[in-house]
């Protein structure tokens, strides 16, 4: 049966069909005899003779009937005798059906295969991502390689007392002070490793060793985004992290916190790498998580969102079984802090330097705006990803994505709120402290967990096959901007010192006694001269004159410097601008010291000198 309309049309007379009448057919009006044909008159043609068997009573021949034939509009005198009369309307009787389907065509265009929308993992897929993530890495070390300037004091500090830790633990020699009471982070750790790399290859080797971790935290960075979403998302979050301030600076600066970050990275990286293994295989990354919080203690703070997400990246494989996934991880990573603070002496630096902190007098408001300047692009597009992430779950164009199943919007709210809500730990508690020393390098913690969800934003932002990267792009170059113009401040806060060291270097030996605005940096340039019990600071100053009187703080300074104490003075003028003056008001009219050098510097902040007095007697 077909949904096509049946049409009627007419026939025309057939005259050897048997089974219609042989006069002629059926019309409204009923039966009209049959009409001349044309082919009846034909030459030779002879008319039907009356037979013997016509003639019987009351036989009447029949007579031709004589048509009006009606010339004119639609005549034709060769099918007249089929044609109807002008006042009777013809209705055929004949139903013409028709068929059911039209012809086959010559030629059919073929199905077009998904393959761009294909979501099976691909070798070409595969290198061409590692191919982005590369041209990815070689930015960030670019960025990181241009900096240039000598040791910052906080440098110069973990690489000298590395070389002291390394000297007691080979040859046992002495410490200088207990590093461990006032250190962030453990001396055994980084500080050996960066003095083992500095003894061989100098200041430029030990910030090429953070670059390499700051290198492998990006490439964690993108596989567990990645793993958590697609390769698109992972690209884009791990371009955001790679250019940010705290991300480039970080990359070149001899501190712990390249370490830190990286062991963070790696911890996080086996909690969402083993989200379908077996329950017990997530153990692995709590001795790293530790071992992060062992090299910088504030490390720390980060620990409950590796725990939280130990649950959130099981729950679609594991259901129920992923709270036993995150109590273990939780078990073990508090097992083995509780071992390291027992078996070491490392509870009197994390108090000192963490739980115990002084508090500073940096106001929240500042504090806020520079958190924002330093993280906050980074930090909304992460905000944008997780709620567009929330809204829709679908993360891959292809069509057959909308038949798989996609976790829970309540699933994946938790997971946004974890990941971005992390970015706001380090703010929140340096707003606590009061104080912006380390911020820069602690935002950068925090974008660490919210780069993936900042990807996502991107991703969300270009719109589906590229819509409009024009948005994606504009976006990533505002973050390098601001990132290249924040690292090249940052990488200029301190003055060059190697002119200072010059010219100090001829006036110490083993036996003197100096002071310094950063006696740190002196410290480690010239560490086969002095040690760094001979140099005072510009902070906690306690001196005991000849006459036995104790004095402290403001006091102590001038009353050593009115007992020709110090054998040299260095001030910069920055590093504390108040004591720096005190110490220069002492020093004037002094017979003790003479002027030695007035060496002009450039930094960020503007034009500086080094002011350097010598012992006249």
């Amino acid at each position: 049966m077909t949904s096509r309309p049946e049409y009627y049309t007419p026939q025309p007379y057939d005259p050897y069909a048997e089974d219609e009448p042989q006069g002629g057919w059926f019309n409204s009006e009923g039966y009209v005899p049959r009409r001349p044909q044309a082919h009846d008159a034909h030459e030779g043609y002879v008319p039907r003779q009356p037979q013997a068997y016509d003639a019987h009573e009351g036989y009447v021949p029949r007579q031709p009937q004589v048509y009006d034939v009606p010339e004119g509009y639609d005549y034709d005198p060769r099918t007249y005798p089929y044609q109807q009369l002008d006042d009777q309307p013809t209705f055929a009787l004949r139903t013409v059906t028709q068929p059911a389907e039209p012809a086959e065509p010559g030629y059919h265009v073929p199905d077009t295969p998904e393959v761009g929308w294909d979501m099976a993992a691909s070798r070409r897929r595969a290198w061409v991502s590692r191919a982005v993530l590369l041209f990815v890495l070689a930015v960030q070390a670019v960025l990181s390689l241009r900096l240039s300037n000598t040791a910052f004091q906080d440098e110069a500090l973990y690489l000298a007392a590395g070389h002291a830790e390394l000297q007691h633990l080979l040859h046992g020699t002495p410490l200088p002070v207990d590093y461990a009471a006032y250190f962030s982070g453990s001396p055994q750790l980084y500080p050996v490793l960066a003095a083992v790399i500095d003894g061989r290859f100098g200041l430029t080797g030990a910030r090429l060793l953070s670059l390499a971790f700051m290198l492998g935290t990006t490439t964690l960075l993108y596989s567990f985004t990645r793993r958590l979403f697609n390769e698109r998302a992972a690209l884009a979050g791990a371009a955001l992290f790679a250019v940010v301030q705290s991300t480039v600076v970080m990359g070149y600066f001899a501190t712990y916190d390249a370490a830190a970050v990286f062991l963070l990275a790696l911890a996080t990286w086996i909690v969402v790498r083993t989200d379908r293994a077996p329950v017990g295989a997530v153990l692995l990354a709590a001795p790293v998580a530790v071992l992060a919080v062992g090299v910088k203690y504030a490390a720390g703070l980060y620990l409950p969102t590796i725990v939280v997400l130990a649950l959130l990246t099981g729950w679609p494989h594991k259901g129920g079984r992923a709270f036993w996934r995150m109590l273990l991880l939780a078990l073990g990573i508090g097992a083995l802090l509780a071992a390291g603070m027992y078996a070491t002496d490392l509870l009197a630096g994390v108090r000192q330097t963490t739980t115990d902190r002084d508090h500073g007098s940096d106001g929240a408001a500042f504090l806020l705006q520079r958190s924002a300047e330093w993280g906050g692009l980074m930090f909304l597009a992460a905000a944008g990803g997780a709620i567009s992430y929330v809204r829709r779950s679908r993360m891959n164009e292809s069509p057959l994505a909308q038949r798989l199943g996609n976790p829970g919007w309540r699933w994946r709210a938790l997971l946004g709120l974890v990941l971005c809500g992390t970015a706001l730990l380090a703010p929140a508690y340096q707003v606590h402290l009061g104080t912006v020393v380390s911020l820069f390098k602690h935002v950068g913690f925090g974008l660490l967990f919210a780069a993936p969800m900042a990807g996502v934003g991107v991703t969300r932002l270009i719109g589906a096959h590229f819509r409009y990267p024009q948005l994606g792009i504009m976006l990533w170059t505002a973050t390098l901007c601001l990132g290249i113009s924040q690292a090249d401040w940052r990488f200029g806060v301190w003055p060059d010192s190697s002119r200072m060291i010059q010219v100090i270097d001829s006036h110490v030996n083993r036996e003197g006694h100096y002071l310094a605005s950063t006696p740190e940096v002196p410290v480690y340039y010239l560490r086969e001269k002095t040690s760094q019990r001979q140099w005072q600071g510009a902070f906690a100053m306690e001196y005991t004159d000849k006459k036995g009187r104790h004095h402290s703080g403001d006091a102590g300074y001038r009353a050593a410097v009115r007992d020709g104490e110090y054998d040299l003075i260095v001030l910069d003028g920055l590093t504390n601008p108040r004591v720096d003056a005190v110490v220069a008001d002492a020093v004037t009219g002094n017979p003790h010291y003479r002027l030695l050098a007035d060496l002009p510097f450039r930094n960020s902040s503007g034009t500086g000198h080094y002011r350097i007095w010598t012992k006249a007697s």
